[in-house]
């Protein structure tokens, strides 16, 4: 039997596009996922569809399953034959028990790689605005475990770390941070050097509380601090206000989700998180390209006898040509037929092809593309729609009631497209969320099928047309539609949307 091989992947401090370039393609390509509570709940976009997935759900002091199951799990799974991937929060070698899990592979003689990953203590203050050093602060850094281990009688040197004169970062050390704060002041640290505590860093959830020492633990107290958070010490700490620039991002503390299919989503979701918020890519629904086809390469062979071709989605574009080429013909096959899209989306679908578009209707729904497409067709010209089968059936009464004669051929179907790694109504009842982003009605039909008990009052609905809002309306959910059919469009109204509750942040970091 051909023995599989496991990856430690450090999955980073939480932020997606943190994760080193090898980290994401080993994911990818991983059979099976052992994977933490504390990876960011972006990353499981990431995981590959047919992956096996086995959460082990470690956070401080709560183990779903113990250390020696974990490793345990890690070469059975490898002695099957199966491409292994451990991924842990931050890096696997720092505070993260990789080399435990390391131990028995090697005994094995389990084959194995290690990914790095950006760790959190760097990353996280760096968020902040905080350099872990400086030359005219300080020329050191140390990292150190707050956390007592079960039957233990280790503890912190407070002596020794004072005398570093160095930027101090506690990990999980959230629940000790009177013992440390004391420690440290008792070991001859001043009261007034500058200190922080730093919460769910590079994420929607990040806040900070900078205080010192001395009283840094009665400010957490007053302003309240949830986990997973840091601990920073050190005269650079005093940088953070000077160097922030995370918060300054519109999308700053927003977390929103996208609900476009999976081929989609990534455009929406890069322009989304540059602008900072935090993605979560959760398609509500999946297309599938029909296996009989026979209608749409019957119109192929007379393809010169329609006068337009008309496009509603960019999937369909890809469809239609995957058809053509498995038909054996090519783009010459279209001379002299003129094009139609529905929206710049499915227009760059058929420009990266080479293809020149006649036409684009002024507002992107397929009621407009029918009326005014309808001026211009002649009584008798013939249309073809190659489409999804549940189509906009405007688009066909318009066009016919100009005298065109349309062939609307399915070529895919919209199916739900299931989720279970994240419960995405207990985050619209706990407030996580800030809206979700619906690109047409199929999306919100999708979403409310996959969270049948969630109160859709409490979804902010961020709609990219009329007919998606009057669905969205439909289930009851709060809704806000894009000035224009466009990607640029609803990533403005997904500012628009959540900038009181990015300045109401701003107002409590500060």
């Amino acid at each position: 039997m051909k023995t599989g091989k496991v990856w430690l992947v450090g999955a980073g401090p939480g932020d997606l596009g943190l994760l080193t370039v090898k980290a994401v393609e080993t994911i990818k390509d991983a059979d099976l996922i052992v994977y933490d509570a504390l990876i960011g709940d972006a990353i499981y976009s990431l995981f590959p569809e047919g992956a096996e997935r086995i959460s082990v759900g470690k956070r401080s002091g709560n183990h779903t399953m113990p250390q020696e199951q974990i490793d345990r799990v890690l070469l059975e799974e490898a002695l099957k034959g199966k491409k292994v991937v451990r991924l842990k929060g931050g890096d696997p070698f720092l505070f993260g028990r990789g080399g435990e899990e390391l131990e028995l592979l090697a005994e094995k003689g389990v084959p194995y790689e290690i990914v790095p990953g950006v760790t959190s203590p760097i990353a996280v203050p760096a968020y902040n605005g905080i350099p872990v050093t400086h030359r005219d602060y300080t020329s050191s850094l140390h990292i150190i475990t707050g956390h007592k281990r079960k039957g233990s009688d280790e503890d912190i040197d407070f002596e020794a770390l004072v005398r570093t004169e160095g930027t101090l970062v506690f990990l999980m050390g959230i629940a000790r941070l009177e013992y440390i704060c004391g420690g440290l002041l008792e070991a001859g640290m001043d009261s007034g050097m500058p200190a922080a505590v730093l919460q769910k860093g590079t994420t929607a959830g990040q806040k900070r509380v900078v205080a010192t020492v001395g009283t840094l633990a009665a400010e957490v107290e007053r302003q309240g601090i949830e986990t997973p958070a840091i601990i920073i010490v050190g005269k650079v700490c005093a940088l953070a206000d000077e160097f922030a620039w995370y918060e300054k991002l519109p999308l700053a503390g927003s977390k929103v989700i996208v609900t476009r299919p999976r081929g989609m989503i990534s455009g929406m979701a890069a322009r989304l998180r540059k602008l900072g918020a935090e993605v979560l890519e959760l398609p509500s629904i999946k297309t599938k390209a029909r296996e009989d086809q026979s209608a749409l390469e019957e119109a192929l062979v007379g393809i010169n006898d329609y006068s337009w071709l008309v496009f509603t989605s960019p999937t369909g574009v890809r469809v239609f040509f995957d058809v053509l080429k498995g038909s054996g013909m090519d783009v010459r096959r279209l001379a002299g037929v003129k094009i139609a899209a529905i929206g710049p989306g499915t227009r760059k679908e058929l420009t990266d092809r080479f293809i020149r578009v006649d036409f684009v209707p002024s507002v992107f729904d397929g009621e407009t593309l029918g009326r005014e497409l309808a001026e211009i067709v002649g009584e008798g010209d013939r249309v073809l729609i190659p489409r999804a089968a549940i189509g906009n059936e405007e688009l066909v009464a318009e066009l016919q009631k100009a005298g065109a004669v349309v062939k609307d051929i399915a070529t895919y179907d919209t199916v739900d497209a299931e989720q279970d790694l994240l419960d995405e109504a207990a985050m619209f009842e706990n407030g996580e969320i800030d809206c979700a982003v619906f690109t047409s009605a199929s999306t919100v039909r999708g979403f409310a099928s996959r969270n049948p008990g969630l109160d859709f009052s409490l979804v902010r609905a961020a709609c990219i047309g009329k007919q998606t809002r009057q669905c969205a309306e439909e289930y009851g959910m709060k809704t806000y539609m894009s000035e224009e059919a466009t990607m640029d469009s609803l990533a403005q109204l997904v500012i628009d949307m959540t900038r009181n509750r990015h300045e109401r942040k701003i107002e409590e970091w500060n």
